[in-house]
């Protein structure tokens, strides 16, 4: 989003306004995506259901599995393909953000790497940093939070590695290459919707 931000400001600025249109229209899928994430949270933490967090991962697999099947015939439609896509992938970004937002108690936000390079720019310099002894000063000593650290960089090294798979799958083998991870997705949320659903039915 910080990109699309910034490019509606320059886009505004020089008259564009069909990119500004579309800029706009990104931003609003993303927060609406990310409102339907909460929302369904907050649905299911209100029941105490086990699929609190397994609903919007249900849904984002859905639409990443609608996107894998029907990306190859929409593609004709240049115009109308380009805007449904990236609303289409805004909206399912903005969920898949939200939950973790959620999970993480907005510790982290794995959609967008720039907080997460500061926050390991702020732990490297922590673990970096020289300790003169303040020993009767009251004074803590400066410490890294290695396993956040670890983390942090996993989490970069993982976002990364899945841009890079993603770039050769679609080079590759085209739209389809998203279904692995649509199943993926189907897999880690079914199990608690199943869960739900037998108790239910008790």
């Amino acid at each position: 989003m910080s990109g699309i931000v910034s490019a509606l400001a320059d886009n505004l600025s020089i008259g564009d306004f069909g990119l500004v249109i579309a800029g706009f229209s990104s931003l609003v899928a993303f927060m609406t995506g990310a409102a339907t994430s909460a929302i369904m949270i907050n649905w299911g933490r209100r029941r105490r259901a086990q699929s609190e967090y397994a609903l919007p991962l249900m849904l984002e697999a859905v639409l990443l599995l609608v996107f894998g099947l029907l990306g190859s015939n929409l593609e004709n439609n240049r115009t109308l393909f380009v805007l449904a896509t990236v609303a289409l992938l805004c909206y399912a970004m903005g969920l898949q953000n939200a939950i973790i937002t959620k999970i993480s108690k907005a510790e982290i936000r794995t959609t967008h790497m720039t907080g997460i390079v500061t926050d390991i720019g702020i732990e490297l310099g922590k673990l970096f940093y020289w300790n003169v002894s303040t020993s009767g000063s009251g004074v803590a000593a400066v410490k890294a939070d290695q396993s956040r650290l670890w983390l942090l960089a996993s989490l970069l090294g993982i976002f990364f590695t899945g841009g890079l798979a993603g770039a050769l799958g679609f080079k590759y083998v085209g739209f389809i290459s998203i279904l692995p991870l649509s199943a993926m997705l189907v897999v880690l949320a079914v199990v608690p919707l199943m869960d739900d659903l037998v108790g239910q039915r008790r």
